[in-house]
């Protein structure tokens, strides 16, 4: 019941409200971003959400106009501003309109870019079986600092024990990680390590099965 209607209720009521409250303060942080460095004030990315499905996730942009998370060469391009918004989270406020129009929950699964999916197996993709969120419970048991086999435990033990004690519980820890500013940047060399042990991890998977799609360690046992 609360999963199906009250969570969305909520998530719904929540970000109108914040939505509205915030708009004097996204107005200041939008003129600082346009005078800090060229290019547009909102980033968009393409990230899965609930079931896979792609959307357009927002937030205020806090790099330089041409940093790609696909070129792993160099390091992120932060502007000045952006580690303000950065240290903070609000950078993230605009992700309140992607929880109006459905795509996101205030908790959940971070949205994570589309590769991660991609090389995920069929049990790790469980915690693609709810919305993702602004922060989620991997976030505020460590955030960064985590491995990404942890993370998508804890998202996983999320998707399993969803319910209002889970979520008033991350609700009150994220304000203390927020506070406490520990494990926040990763950066998107962190991202391709990532991603480099979830294309390791499926292809050991692959490789362990028959012709017909059996695994060979089950099939034996």
């Amino acid at each position: 019941m609360y999963n199906k209607y009250i969570k969305r209720l909520l998530d719904l009521v929540a970000a109108l409200t914040l939505l509205t409250l915030a708009i004097p303060l996204l107005l200041v942080i939008a003129i600082a971003v346009k005078l800090s460095s060229p290019g547009p004030v909102i980033f968009t990315q393409e990230r899965s959400g609930i079931n896979g499905t792609k959307f357009k996730m927002f937030k205020l942009r806090t790099m330089d106009k041409n940093n790609s998370v696909s070129d792993a060469s160099g390091e992120d391009q932060i502007t000045g501003i952006g580690r303000f918004l950065r240290a903070f989270s609000l950078d993230e406020i605009p992700q309140l309109v992607n929880v109006v129009r459905g795509d996101m929950s205030f908790i959940g699964p971070r949205p994570w870019i589309t590769d991660y999916y991609d090389h995920m197996d069929s049990t790790q993709r469980h915690r693609y079986d709810v919305r993702p969120g602004i922060t989620g419970i991997a976030q505020v048991y460590g955030r960064n600092n985590l491995s990404i086999h942890d993370k998508i435990k804890y998202d996983l033990r999320y998707v399993s024990h969803i319910g209002l004690r889970e979520d008033l519980k991350v609700i009150f820890l994220t304000i203390q990680a927020v506070v406490s500013r520990d494990g926040q940047e990763m950066g998107k060399g962190g991202i391709h390590k990532e991603l480099d042990i979830l294309r390791s991890q499926l292809n050991n998977s692959e490789d362990l099965q028959d012709d017909s799609g059996n695994n060979i360690l089950e099939t034996a046992i």
